[in-house]
C-alpha cells in the first residue's frame, strides 16, 4: 500500500489537537506567519483538547493535517490514532510532544504518525516539519533520527508476509535489516558479499513492496507492518 500523497494545494485544512490553549494559539499565530511568506495558506478549521472532539470534527468535515498532542483530556494521542487510522487513513498526522523518548516515537509511527516533533523545538522546526510531512515523507528530530533508527531490528518473528501483503524475500529481509542499522549501500554490500548494484536492485524491490520510495520511508512503513522491532 503507497504512502498517500497530498498534492500541492493552495490552502491547507488543519485540525489542532492539544490540551493547552496557549499552546494552540502559538501554533495558530505560526500557521498564520507560514501562510504569509509561503506558497501555501494554512487554514485551521478546527480545535480540541480531547481525542473525541477530534474526532468529531474531522468527521463533519474533509482535513488535509493534524498537528497532534500525546496528551490529551481524557485519553491519549495513542488512542486517537488507533481510531484516525480506521476512519481517516489519508489525512496527514504530525506529533508534537514533550516526549522524547524512543519507544514514544517508535509507537507513534507504528500507529500511523507520519512525522514526530519535539515540543521544545517545534518554533525553530514546525515548517520544515509541515513541509516534509505534506510533501509524502517522514519527519523525525534531526538530532534522534539516526539513533532511532539503530534501536530497532528486523523482526525474527512471524511471517513477513502477513501485513499489507508486503512479501519480502529472504535477502531482501537482510537488506532491510542492515538498512535498518543505518548502514550505506557500500557497506551493506560488503556486509552481504554482493555488488553495490545488487543491493540497489533489492532496496528498488522492497520500495515497491512497500509503497515507498526513499530509505526513512521504508523503514517507518516496515515498523507499521511489524518488520521490526524495539531491540
Amino acid at each position: 500500500m503507497a504512502i498517500t500523497t497530498i498534492p500541492f494545494k493552495q490552502t491547507i485544512s488543519v485540525v489542532l489537537v492539544d490540551d493547552d490553549s496557549d499552546f494552540r494559539q502559538g501554533i495558530r499565530t505560526l500557521l498564520g506567519f507560514y501562510s504569509t511568506a509561503g506558497r501555501r495558506r494554512f487554514q485551521v478549521v478546527g480545535e480540541a483538547d480531547s481525542a473525541g472532539q477530534a474526532l468529531h470534527q474531522i468527521k463533519q468535515q474533509g482535513v488535509d493535517l493534524i498537528l497532534l498532542d500525546l496528551e490529551l483530556v481524557g485519553s491519549d494521542g495513542l488512542s486517537f490514532l488507533s481510531a484516525l487510522r480506521s476512519s481517516n487513513p489519508c489525512t496527514k498526522v504530525l506529533v508534537l510532544s514533550g516526549h522524547q523518548e524512543d519507544e514514544w516515537i517508535f509507537r507513534v509511527m507504528q500507529l500511523g504518525a507520519h512525522g514526530y516533533l519535539f515540543k521544545s523545538s517545534f518554533t525553530d522546526h514546525l515548517a520544515n516539519a509541515v513541509n516534509i510531512v505534506l510533501n509524502q515523507e517522514i519527519y523525525l528530530p534531526p538530532e534522534v533520527a539516526t539513533r532511532f533508527f539503530r534501536h530497532f531490528k528486523t523482526s525474527q518473528a512471524g511471517s513477513p508476509s502477513s501485513a499489507d501483503g508486503a512479501e519480502l524475500t529472504e535477502r531482501e529481509h537482510e537488506v532491510l535489516h542492515h538498512l535498518i542499522e543505518g548502514q550505506s549501500n557500500q557497506d551493506i554490500a560488503r556486509q552481504l558479499y554482493i555488488s553495490t548494484a545488487t543491493v540497489k536492485a533489492h532496496l528498488t524491490a522492497i520500495y515497491s513492496k512497500l509503497g515507498v520510495s526513499s530509505r526513512t520511508q521504508a523503514i517507518v512503513a516496515a515498523m507499521k507492518r511489524g518488520l521490526v522491532t524495539a531491540s
